[in-house]
This record gives structure tokens, sequence and C-alpha cells, in this order.
């Protein structure tokens, strides 16, 4: 059964996910995504170019960011790590991207450009102008750092943490890198 352009360019991209997510980006072959997909290496090299183009296609992604605005503003620090936690969960392709990012720099540049395209601008609407920059690179630190330890390295205290738990330790440091106040403070007050 012959395929469409479409579906032929949908199997090669299906069968490189599942490929660089079960081999890494470096063990990951051309010849190999294209015996997956049932198609020719030619055909892989035809729609993507490059083994790197191919990862970065593989690994493209929206973060999708809840609407922030009329969330309780002591909670956001929390709401962030548990919306990341939900999508590094429920999307092989970051856990592929993190693990390919420390040793190929297209994905270290895809990387920069899905938190720099997505996350920076979610922060700038929550910080004084000029400060969205180091307050969303910041945020990342404690995200990509967080999901390193619990979803590639699999260190066995972060990776048995609940997800509340992980919200509860790493919520209010995204709380107070964003400067608003953490609804801990705003009970101390009262």
């Amino acid at each position: 059964m012959r395929r469409s352009s479409e579906e032929t360019k949908a199997a090669i991209l299906t069968a490189a996910r599942e490929r660089f997510g079960a081999s890494g980006f470096q063990a990951a072959t051309i010849r190999a995504i294209a015996a997956d997909a049932g198609v020719d290496p030619a055909m892989v090299m035809r729609y993507y170019g490059s083994k790197d183009k191919l990862f970065a296609a593989a690994a493209d992604f929206d973060l999708r960011f809840p609407n922030l605005a009329s969330a309780d503003r002591t909670q956001i620090g929390r709401s962030v790590v548990r919306h990341f936690l939900e999508r590094w969960e429920g999307d092989e392709a970051l856990v592929i991207l993190l693990r390919s990012s420390a040793t190929n720099g297209e994905a270290a540049q895809r990387m920069h450009e899905i938190f720099g395209a997505q996350l920076q601008p979610l922060v700038a609407t929550l910080v004084p102008a000029g400060e969205s920059g180091v307050r969303a690179g910041l945020i990342a630190t404690q995200i990509l750092g967080m999901a390193l330890c619990r979803f590639v390295l699999r260190l066995p205290p972060v990776v048995e943490m609940t997800r509340d738990e992980i919200v509860e330790w790493l919520g209010p440091t995204v709380q107070r890198y964003l400067g608003l106040p953490d609804d801990d403070a705003a009970v101390a007050e009262t």
C-alpha cells in the first residue's frame, strides 16, 4: 500500500521520536529510523535533510502554558512547576530533548528556542519590564534541573517523590524568582 507524502513524513517523524526516545540522539541512526518507518533512508533525507533537522522536528512541541491571568498570585510558582511536571510526564519529546541537549548543539539550540519563545513571554506578563530574561532563566534552572534528575538520571530520591511533593519544594522557589508573594509569606503577615 502506497502512502501519501504527508503520511510518509508523519511515519518518519513517529519512528524518529520513538528511536530518539529509546536510543538517544547519538545512537539513533537514519538507517534505523527509516527501517522503523518502512522507508528507504533516502526518503528520510529527502524530507528532513539531516539527522539534526529530523531531531529538531521530532522535538518540536508546545509547552501549552495555561492562562495565568486569573490565577491566585500566591500560587503561580506552584502552578508553573505542576504544569511542567505534567508536560514532562506526558511528552517523551521533552525527555529526548533534555537527554540530547547536553551533547548535541542542535538539541541545545532547540531547548533554548523553546524556553526563550515560550517561557520568557509568560514570565514577561508577571514581572517588571526588562526582568523577564533573567527570571525565566532562573526558573529554567529549577525546571531543567528537576527534569534531569527525575526523568534522565532517575535519581532515586527525586524519582520517588510525588508530583505534589515536588510542587511544594520547587513552587516557592519559582514564586520567589517571579517576585510574587508566596502563600506562606501571606499567612505569616496576617
